[in-house]
């Protein structure tokens, strides 16, 4: 009798209607748990669709194959790790021992190889609206690239675990790939593995790698010597390898002196220099570096005990080279950080200037802030990318997935800097080292006069201090670009870029015997 009634308390509490669909949504729930174990004990494939196409570079008509897709990297007992997305293009009828091979990434961390594939290096590559690389209105469009290196050597663009159609398998394992050490390793290994599979350990092999894609390649210089794949050349573009040069830390005045040659050039280029600064830029940025390695050094060093004339004095150069008043510079402690410039230095207009490009501007809600609200170079250059590279991998390569394109994700962190911790990275040392062990491994470094994201004077301080043996020195080599950190989204800056990309590949190959 007392579980009769209690029985019908219950009822009078929960609706029979109300227990069946509650009953009927955790059997749901079981189910959808019940799928997903399923898959992923499912075995996993490699997924890798093969197109066939031609692009005309330089008056000459190229064929190619295309191949996309997904490897499964695996340890050595079979176990999948990862699922790696990858573009490749190899020129039809060229002989696998003699052709050139480059390995290709970008940066971020968290960054998919969508920017040097789709601007830079691949055969097509988007569309833009004017000279500089301000994206169209949308819709965006895809052309062919007629600055493409495809005429000199095949390609691979590589996307990180995470980034763009990448993945960790499972993956709630994704953590051990965003670090400097597990990045370098799963991408060093997915070289292994497209090297072995597609027959190109006699090729000549180049890395080439954009931003943190130069900390990745100089990383991976180490591990594919340990691993015995000798590379013929690394090409980097807007470099950075010692991370000390730009982080404003306390305490850490490197940033401050290696930053200030770029806000001159960028002060130039929105005409905010005197006369004579501004009636040529070469100048302008020598007598900047000049200062910034020299008078303003040892002012820093100085601190409190700097003469009081010695501290005015470099005060108002500082504002004559960067553009901004004296009274402002006194106000940052003669130390000027990327983020207070870029809001600063067009504030009377109320625009701020990009990072990653400092010719694009611009627009806060206020002109009272200390920082920009967003970077307007990236801001510019994003959906164009993200939509013609989605469009371009279904319809003409024929790949298909629901997944989302990571371009730039957030996933990544945080990052972990494993050996790094409580330090700076500095991969310039890996970099030599390889350099020494391989003494015909030459280095290209493509460096842009408007990026405050890698800046020049920053390149060329870290790679004056790597030690180089003076037998090994000239197989380093730089060129400058009146641009930014992407320097090929400036057509005439692109042109030149292929240019030096090219001569470089065919001077680090060995002559048919």
């Amino acid at each position: 009798m007392l579980i009769r009634v209690c029985l019908t308390a219950l009822l009078l509490l929960f609706p029979v209607s109300t227990l069946v669909a509650q009953a009927q949504s955790e059997k749901k729930e079981t189910t959808v748990t019940e799928k997903t174990e399923r898959k992923e004990k499912e075995p996993q494939k490699d997924n890798v669709v093969t197109t066939q196409h031609s692009v005309t570079i330089n008056g000459q008509t190229i064929a190619y194959t295309a191949r996309a897709g997904t490897i499964i990297m695996k340890d050595e007992e079979g176990t999948p790790k990862a699922s790696l997305f990858f573009v490749s293009y190899t020129r039809d009828g060229a002989d696998p021992a003699r052709r050139p091979i480059t390995y290709s990434f970008n940066g971020g961390p968290g960054s998919a190889s969508v920017w040097l594939h789709m601007g830079a290096l691949g055969p097509k590559r988007v569309d833009y609206q004017d000279a500089v690389g301000h994206a169209p209105q949308p819709p965006y469009r895809l052309v062919n690239n007629e600055n493409s290196i495809l005429d000199v050597t095949d390609l691979v663009f590589i996307d990180p675990v995470t980034t763009g159609f990448s993945r960790a398998i499972p993956l709630k394992d994704d953590a051990r790939y965003h670090g400097v050490e597990g990045d370098i390793e799963s991408v060093g290994e997915f070289i292994r593995t497209y090297t072995t599979r597609y027959s190109r350990w006699s090729s000549p092999k180049f890395l080439a790698g954009e931003s943190y894609g130069t900390t990745r390649a100089a990383g991976l210089s180490g591990f594919l010597n340990d691993n015995g794949i000798y590379l013929n050349g690394i090409i980097l573009i807007s470099s950075i390898l010692n991370f000390e040069t730009a982080r404003f830390d306390s305490g850490n005045d490197l940033p401050f002196i290696l930053f200030l040659p770029t806000y001159t050039a960028t002060a130039w280029y929105h005409h905010k220099l005197p006369p004579d600064l501004q009636a040529n830029l070469q100048s302008a940025i020598e007598q900047s570096e000049k200062f910034a390695l020299g008078d303003y050094t040892q002012a820093l060093m100085q601190g409190d005990a700097l003469p009081p004339e010695e501290h005015r004095r470099i005060v108002d150069t500082l504002a004559r080279l960067t553009g901004l008043s004296s009274d402002y510079v006194e106000r940052t402690n003669m130390r000027i950080r990327i983020d207070r410039f870029d809001k600063e230095l067009l504030r009377s207009q109320r625009r701020t200037v990009g990072r990653l490009d400092s010719r694009f501007t611009g627009i806060d809600i206020d002109a009272a802030g200390e920082r920009p609200e967003y970077d307007p170079a990236h801001a510019a250059l994003t959906g164009a990318y993200t939509a013609v590279f989605n469009d371009y991998v279904r319809r003409e390569l024929k790949y298909e997935t629901d997944l989302p394109y990571e371009v730039l994700t957030g996933r990544v962190r945080p990052w972990s800097y494993d050996k790094a911790s409580n330090r700076y990275v500095d991969v310039g040392e890996t970099l030599r080292s390889a350099m020494s062990a391989n003494p015909f491994l030459r280095v290209f470094v493509a460096n842009g006069y408007f990026d405050l994201a890698t800046p020049f004077a920053a390149t060329r301080y870290t790679f004056g201090r790597l030690g180089l043996d003076p037998s090994i020195r000239k197989n380093l080599s730089m060129d400058f670009f009146e641009a930014g950190h992407m320097m090929y989204i400036d057509r005439t800056a692109h042109a030149k870029l292929k240019k030096d990309i090219a001569a470089f590949i065919q001077d680090s190959i060995a002559p048919a015997p």
